[in-house]
């Protein structure tokens, strides 16, 4: 009878174990999609940016042909892209360094740089380019505790049994990253200490005539006499 209560006792803590992990496996993955979505508002909110910011600076630098037709190709196939993040981040490679040229270009043109619609554009660009390294930094923390859970003992016994898969990473570089123009510089060198000037002698006093024996130390004066008594 001890036995029997035993093995009722280990059914039901598997039990409990197997529909609390699944439970959290679930929980995880939705997760870990929310976290993508937000990703992806970031990449059209970008997508969206990109034409105007073409044109703008197509008015002042209209023969980098090349540059607005490579901007445009790389934005058109990274839109269109679906998939994995995988696949996502590998179109995204493109447009980023097509967007690195396009402001190379732009700094050639001083006009260009000083331009109320080019300098708004570009800052909301920058707020989009950091919500988007944010988005990104949160969707591989949510996939590296997911992905965990699927390899680890015992949880990975209830991965295998729901088909619980691992999730991949999205790594994608900055689009606005500041140049070595734009970094700022640091000077480790400490510099050379040069001998502190010694001091000049103080000029004799006006109608005093100089010591004897060509700059010795002055002779103090001579105690004033004592008062007679009386």
């Amino acid at each position: 009878m001890i036995v029997l209560w035993i093995v009722i006792g280990l059914v039901v803590i598997g039990g409990l174990f197997l529909v609390a992990s699944y439970n959290r496996f679930v929980s995880q993955r939705n997760q870990v999609r929310q976290a993508w979505a937000n990703i992806d508002t970031e990449l059209r909110r970008r997508y969206d940016l990109i034409p105007n910011l073409v044109e703008t600076v197509k008015g002042y630098a209209s023969h980098e042909r090349e540059t607005f037709e490579a901007v445009t190709r790389a934005r058109a196939a990274a839109a269109s892209a679906t998939g994995s993040p995988a696949a996502q981040a590998a179109a995204e490679g493109p447009l980023v360094a097509a967007l690195r040229q396009l402001f190379a270009v732009a700094e050639n043109y001083p006009e260009l740089k000083a331009n109320q619609n080019f300098l708004q554009l570009q800052g909301e660009l920058a707020n989009t380019e950091d919500r988007l390294q944010g988005a990104r930094r949160f969707y591989n923390a949510q996939v590296q505790d997911y992905n965990r859970r699927v390899q680890s003992f015992p949880s990975n016994i209830v991965a295998n049994m729901f088909r619980f898969k691992e999730e991949e990473f999205f790594e994608i570089e900055e689009a606005m990253r500041p140049t070595l123009e734009q970094a700022p510089r640091v000077d480790f060198t400490t510099p050379t200490s040069s001998a502190p000037a010694r001091p000049e002698a103080a000029a004799p006093a006006a109608g005093a005539s100089p010591p004897a024996g060509g700059g010795g130390a002055p002779t103090p004066p001579e105690p004033p006499a004592p008062p007679a008594s009386t």
